[in-house]
């Protein structure tokens, strides 16, 4: 038991590191390293608890009644020690007249062990799972550290953070800031959202995911096709929010109509564009949260399209 929650948290832990950014945005990192902690704790504890030894059965059983010619016999049978010979035989209680008769004590002799000797296991093997515990988290730090947006140094975060700020100020039409939120403090898998803006504001934060998968586009010009989409809708949603509009569904379907500009601006094809902005639109249709379910006016001619005038939509 112990061995496979040690190894299914290192599982976790690398597929948390390496996997799909849907793992990461639902589950805390925290999480497992707490549930796998609490686990070693428990395991420790209940080691340390005394084990209630259990009494053998001393009496005879059915088949010594049988060989020794008591198997009809309800009287108390008793080992007794005849010389080298073990016997069973029938007791009713002692009387002045019988011979004295040693019974043979069958209880186990546990060995004594002092409390240090007790306890050094349980302490090697808690002190084996939290280094195991500990080494994952420290494995997940480094990594985190060097890799993904935290890994760009400032000038290029900050220069990547200018150009989203741009974009988002041509959508909104007025100036505004894009942030990165590197603490996590407004969004993120705690607060359960990509993105963040004051509706008529002029501040939105996305997450370090969605700002690295942007600044892959825009600087170095790799494309995840549903990662890149996505981060693009997340920044032109927080946008329109900025621009004004508060209705989450009809924030959606503008940020699908302008992500398409926007993913030509940073480096799309045209065409690379809307397909990315059709399959945002496509996988709305399978929203849970009815409050970012774009209405049925979200078509081409609708009263929510943008562009009217042309026919590919978005």
């Amino acid at each position: 038991m112990r061995i496979l929650v040690r190894l299914g948290l290192a599982v976790f832990v690398l597929a948390w590191i390496f996997g799909p950014y849907e793992l990461r945005s639902a589950v805390p990192i925290w999480l497992p390293f707490l549930i796998a902690l609490g686990l070693e704790l428990n395991l420790f504890v209940a080691g340390l608890r005394p084990v209630q030894p259990t009494r053998p059965n001393r009496g005879p059983q059915a088949a010594d009644r049988e060989r020794y010619g008591y198997a009809d016999d309800v009287e108390e049978l008793v080992l007794v020690r005849d010389g080298d010979e073990e016997l069973w035989i029938p007791y009713s209680g002692e009387s002045d007249e019988e011979e004295e008769v040693s019974p043979l004590d069958l209880s186990p002799v546990a060995p004594e062990e002092s409390d240090g000797r007790r306890l050094w296991p349980h302490l090697r093997r808690f002190a084996t799972g939290l280094a195991l515990v500990s080494a994952l988290a420290l494995l997940f730090w480094a990594v985190e550290r060097n890799t993904g947006w935290n890994g760009l140094d400032g000038g290029t975060r900050a220069e990547a953070a200018a150009r989203f700020s741009a974009e988002a100020s041509r959508v909104a039409e007025k100036r505004v800031t894009i942030r990165c939120d590197e603490g996590g403090d407004y969004v993120g898998a705690v607060q359960h959202a990509d993105g963040v803006g004051l509706v008529g504001g002029r501040l939105a934060y996305l997450t370090p995911e969605r700002c690295l998968d942007l600044y892959r586009l825009a600087f170095a010009d790799e494309v995840r096709f549903n990662r890149t989409a996505r981060a693009i809708a997340v920044l032109a949603h927080e946008a329109w929010h900025l621009r004004g509009v508060s209705d989450e569904g009809t924030t959606e379907c503008y940020a699908f109509q302008s992500g398409v500009g926007i993913g030509e601006r940073l480096g799309l094809s045209r065409d690379t564009a809307e397909r990315m902005m059709r399959r945002q639109l496509a996988d709305n249709a399978l929203q849970t949260n009815n409050a970012y379910r774009v209405p049925p006016d979200c078509r081409d001619g609708g009263r929510l399209d943008l562009r009217p005038n042309v026919e590919t939509f978005p």
